[in-house]
């Protein structure tokens, strides 16, 4: 049975804007780069698989580790749940209506953990009790305004876990109470 897993890196006070965040460093991007390889799959609410579509194809610019993380984003299978999209992109399904049966289905008949990503979709998948577990990254800054990590109200949640992910990120990891 997989795993279903929300975690995404965050300011201090617990904003996700990724065009507000500093890059990540480079042990924290070989992190990412092992976390998404390792991965069965994703789920992604709409506004983040837009952005994460900048994976889709290399630029002359990128470094090694961009490219290696590239090819293992566009390696894993996605779903994308949206009502306004009519297509997605290479290795990713469209997921329009019934995301409970979807993500009951994925966790019953895959093996491994599928990352959820998008504060939206986490906060529906919450709401059906989905998700078995979140990993808040923070990073030393403020950012006072964005789009929240929790879109809705925090759930009942048990720390599991807390560790120091490259040079000034530190994760902490949750399961539902």
């Amino acid at each position: 049975m997989a795993k279903i897993v929300f975690g995404m890196n965050q300011s201090l006070d617990g904003y996700v804007d990724h065009l507000e965040l500093p890059p990540p460093g480079p042990a924290l991007f070989r992190h990412w780069i092992e976390h998404v390889r390792h991965l069965t799959g994703s789920v992604y609410g709409r506004r983040m698989y837009e952005a994460m579509r900048y994976w889709d194809e290399d630029r002359p610019e990128w470094s090694a580790e961009r490219h290696e993380f590239a090819a293992a984003w566009r390696r894993q299978p996605k779903w994308v749940v949206s009502r306004s999209l009519k297509s997605v992109g290479p290795n990713a399904t469209l997921v329009q209506d019934d995301i409970e049966a979807v993500v009951r289905g994925l966790k019953a008949r895959l093996v491994g953990e599928i990352a959820v990503s998008g504060p939206d979709l986490a906060r529906s998948l919450t709401d059906l009790g989905l998700i078995d577990e979140y990993r808040l990254y923070f990073h030393p800054v403020v950012l006072g305004r964005g789009k929240p990590f929790f879109a809705g109200p925090r759930p009942p949640l048990r720390l599991v876990a807390s560790d120091l992910v490259g040079e000034d990120a530190i994760r902490l990891t949750y399961v539902p109470a």
